[in-house]
């Protein structure tokens, strides 16, 4: 009871005009990838516009300061160059080929001009404990000025939430969390005090940590919850029941 009363406190239910649109879409994991189509490539996010379908993608800080759409914190996996994005810059990333396609690395600003308002779009802002948040978040705002569709940022980070919710409130912007399975009292403890700290509009919580009394709790409240990465049938379901929407790949990707 007073982790409820602390939440209705802390973090006040957002406003359903402005979040509603999250609702009942079906949002492509990095794009419609797979069968020879990178991840985070132009041809996944071009797929996944012509079936309709939201867009989920993962963005990073270039060391000239641009937001860059890649997930892994290294190159190796995803290129056939390595070291650290972070250490590159924009121009140079962008010539880099991504592995098993012909698409190179592109920055927001290219996926934004590519999708151009025609499907809803999350942009999940990757971060980690040694690295600063701000200027990340400075360079996807700066990016998403003007820009006129649906599109919010989450990050597991509560600290991004946070510097939306303080600096760019008209951003909707939202908390990605996984529980990992564990939901003793310490852990309950921990994911109430990143709500408070992260101050969301609405939520993107792991597939596999569902149901969730705190997720039913938030949705009731007017949160939108958003699944992830439903990759089976059997998940799909799991998020029809339990969530507003899944972040899906592969065989969760309803036909």
């Amino acid at each position: 009871m007073p982790f409820a009363l602390l939440d209705r406190f802390l973090v006040p239910a957002p406003d359903q005009a402005r979040v509603g649109w999250l609702r009942g879409v079906s949002y492509a994991h990095r794009g419609l990838h797979g069968n020879g189509v990178p991840e985070n490539s132009p041809t996944a996010f071009a797929l996944a516009i012509e079936r309709g379908m939201g867009i989920e993608c993962d963005v990073q800080r270039t060391s000239d300061g641009h937001a860059v759409v890649f997930h892994d914190w290294e190159l190796d996996r995803l290129t056939g160059e390595s070291g650290p994005v972070i250490e590159r810059r924009s121009s140079d990333l962008s010539k880099i080929q991504l592995t098993g396609g012909s698409d190179c690395i592109p920055t927001l600003r290219q996926f934004l001009d590519q999708v151009a308002g025609r499907v809803p779009v999350l942009i999940e802002i990757k971060s980690k404990r040694d690295v600063r948040v701000v200027p990340l978040c400075l360079a996807v705002r700066r990016t998403l000025e003007g820009y006129r569709g649906p599109v919010a940022v989450m990050s597991f980070d509560p600290r991004v939430s946070r510097w939306f919710s303080r600096h760019s409130p008209r951003i909707v912007h939202g908390m990605v969390v996984t529980e990992n399975g564990n939901r003793a009292l310490l852990a309950t403890i921990k994911l109430h005090l990143a709500f408070w700290q992260a101050k969301p509009q609405f939520l993107a919580w792991d597939v596999r940590d569902l149901p969730s009394r705190f997720v039913a709790a938030q949705r009731e409240r007017g949160f939108p919850v958003l699944t992830w990465t439903v990759r089976s049938a059997e998940l799909a379901q799991r998020a029809a029941d339990c969530a507003d929407g899944p972040i899906a790949e592969g065989a969760g990707v309803r036909a």
